[in-house]
């Protein structure tokens, strides 16, 4: 993605740039926090994604924090600058069990100031200790919503296996729903693994007959059940190669880049969703144009939209 400077209109407010969560004033609070959590070195690909929460936060800055639509009103326009945005930084080697439990305290400090934390993966380890770290001793009502390829059921420690610890931990599996999931990229033991949990496995075939925010209105009545936090991972990797080339697990077929900032935004919209995270976009491997690492700003952006439009 070039780095040459963006044109300056007075007229065109850009997003990003948001002040540290540390510097509001006592007892405010944010709307959206952002946190980075540079994970990568568990990863079973080689990746770079610790270059990535950087990379988003320059990206956000590409785009207007402006909604050219209403609720299909498209004569209105609707500033998300009457949210309260905030960043929290990012978490200082967040791989290893050390890193993890720093993750989960700088998220539940960010939590406890934001009404939504956004995550910025890293790889998709980030996914246990940030949910984790929100749900707090809220693990036996909480709900878990995937936009993944993968079921991420592995053994051991990695950025294949964070809904597997999730469940160890004492994730329901019944409230636990996985969109996305692909041919090819799994295997029969870890479906058997899904269905023995009682997870809800969506495949990537039924997002042809059914629209996504169908869908995901489904998952979040599955995850939000037991009137707990839902947590929703969106591994990038879900999408297909050709609008997320800097995902070293993407492959072509996987869905649009529309569908993934629709989940985006029905996550924003409903408050039962006090996290979100960002995952698996590498941006040391991104296309020329940072497609990848701009989709992932605009899905920052997306939530944020489902926010203001609650």
């Amino acid at each position: 993605m070039g780095t040459a400077a963006l044109p300056n209109d007075p007229l065109w407010p850009r997003a990003g740039d948001w002040p540290p969560l540390d510097a509001l004033d006592a007892g405010e609070r944010a709307d959206l926090a952002l946190l980075g959590v540079p994970a990568y070195s568990t990863s079973l690909s080689p990746t770079g994604a610790h270059a990535t929460p950087a990379a988003i936060r320059a990206a956000l800055r590409r785009y207007s924090p402006t909604l050219m639509a209403d609720r299909g009103h498209r004569s209105e326009a609707r500033s998300l600058d009457d949210l309260v945005f905030a960043d929290a930084g990012d978490v200082v080697e967040p791989d290893g069990p050390e890193g993890e439990a720093r993750v989960r305290a700088a998220i539940a400090q960010a939590a406890a100031r934001a009404g939504t934390v956004v995550a910025l993966g890293g790889d998709n380890s980030l996914t246990s200790p940030v949910a984790l770290g929100v749900w707090g001793e809220r693990l036996p009502t909480a709900g878990l919503i995937t936009l993944d390829a993968h079921y991420d059921l592995r053994d051991g420690v990695s950025n294949g296996s964070p809904v597997r610890r999730l469940l160890e931990a004492g994730l329901d599996g019944r409230r636990t729903v996985q969109i996305g999931i692909a041919d090819f990229v799994n295997s029969s033991e870890y479906a058997d693994r899904a269905r023995d949990a009682g997870i809800t496995v969506v495949h990537r075939d039924e997002l042809h007959r059914r629209p996504m925010h169908d869908v995901f209105a489904e998952a979040l009545e599955i995850a939000g059940a037991a009137g707990g936090p839902i947590h929703v991972d969106l591994d990038v990797d879900v999408c297909d190669r050709a609008v997320a080339p800097g995902c070293p697990a993407s492959v072509p077929g996987g869905i649009s880049a529309h569908e993934l900032r629709q989940a985006a935004r029905a996550a924003g919209a409903d408050a039962r969703v006090e996290s979100v995270d960002l995952a698996e976009v590498d941006a040391t491997a991104d296309a020329p144009d940072g497609r990848t690492v701009r989709l992932a700003a605009l899905c920052v952006l997306e939530v944020a939209a489902g926010i203001a439009l609650r």
